[in-house]
């Protein structure tokens, strides 16, 4: 393990695809989604813990969730905790991430990745994470894992690279493309020259510190704190005073669909962002009858292709329904079409409108 390699663990979401079980008081990177008994972000952490040492990994999050990132997480200290005093975007809190790295270790190299994906095969991601530490840190480069996609998915970001121009499987990114039509999505997958966008970045701190002073100089001006004020006790205030100031924008708009010195790394990893409940029910396990069920008392008649997740001490009677969602949280009790479950962030907007943000 190298001193220099560090990571930043996005956690700062509200989850509101993944309504009812995601709530803005809690989140899904700290629910058990997956049944396992560990919630995404403990998940997220360990898998990180092959690569660097626990006292080198920062969650990046909403101020409102320091607590439960401290009770998930309790090897981390006050300081490996960013919290955001407002929601802004990827790029403000890269930045921020970066200037205090920087400011702890000027070699420093670190990975930015989100708190709640899933990743199947957990040495082969190391591996690639490993190939693209060792290439930031000896070249001025900003780095993305792309994965080789399998379908033509319309919810990804593509990322166009040239597979002529290969440096030990790393590659020059020519554009990004953010979620084309299925007709744009199926011409990138048979060219063979895209791949996903993951949302998982390398970097050395001078590297991308040195984007922002080109592409986003505003964001760089603001989060360039005096000197002595990044991991101090002074840093907080300084950050819930200026960070608010900071454009919204993500990290993608910002600086990736800018920058000349793009690369990619294509891989291969079994990986899910676990984007909405569509998605966890790919990667669950099914019973024969194609249906993800997560209770102990659940009573399925002519039912097939659902995902239930219901208490586990609740009697749950179903009959004739398929391809559904049924999620039970209690006070709220969702319903819905698998195929139209897109439709679940305008519900949760929808009843902001009606009914408050009681049950969201």
């Amino acid at each position: 393990m190298s001193s220099n390699t560090y990571v930043a663990i996005m956690a700062g979401g509200i989850g509101s695809r993944f309504w009812p079980g995601s709530r803005e008081s809690r989140p899904k990177q700290f629910l058990d989604i997956m049944g396992v008994g560990k919630s995404l972000i403990r998940l997220t952490f360990e898998r990180f813990l092959k690569l660097c040492p626990a006292e080198n990994i920062f969650i990046v999050t909403n101020a409102m969730y320091k607590d439960q990132v401290k009770e998930h997480l309790p090897e981390i200290t006050d300081n490996q905790i960013l919290c955001e005093p407002s929601r802004n975007n990827t790029a403000p809190c890269i930045a921020y991430t970066a200037f205090k790295l920087r400011d702890l270790n000027p070699n420093a190299n670190f990975i930015v990745a989100p708190s709640d994906h899933v990743i199947l095969q957990e040495d082969a991601f190391i591996s690639y994470l490993q190939k693209g530490i060792d290439f930031v840190a000896n070249n001025n480069a900003l780095a993305t894992l792309g994965i080789t996609p399998t379908r033509p998915d319309t919810g990804y970001g593509y990322i166009n690279f040239e597979p002529s121009k290969n440096d030990n499987g790393i590659f020059p990114v020519t554009d990004f493309t953010e979620k084309p039509d299925l007709a744009l999505a199926k011409v990138f997958v048979d060219s063979g020259e895209y791949l996903w966008n993951a949302g998982i970045f390398l970097w050395n701190v001078k590297s991308i510190l040195s984007a922002f002073e080109k592409y986003a100089p505003e964001i760089y001006n603001i989060m360039n704190a005096p000197e002595g004020v990044y991991n101090s006790p002074k840093e907080q205030d300084f950050v819930d005073k200026h960070y608010p100031t900071t454009p919204k924008i993500s990290i993608d708009y910002a600086i990736m669909e800018n920058a000349e010195n793009v690369f990619t790394i294509p891989s291969e990893f079994g990986w899910s962002d676990l984007g909405t409940w569509g998605s966890l029910y790919a990667e669950s396990q099914k019973n024969e009858d194609q249906n993800v069920i997560n209770g102990d008392n659940v009573i399925v008649n002519n039912t097939k292709n659902c995902l239930i997740r219901v208490p586990k001490d609740k009697l749950v009677v179903l009959t004739d329904l398929e391809d559904y969602i049924v999620i039970d949280e209690g006070d709220v009790l969702l319903i819905h079409p698998k195929s139209k479950e897109q439709e679940i962030k305008a519900i949760t907007a929808s009843i902001k409108t009606e009914k408050g943000s009681e049950f969201l």
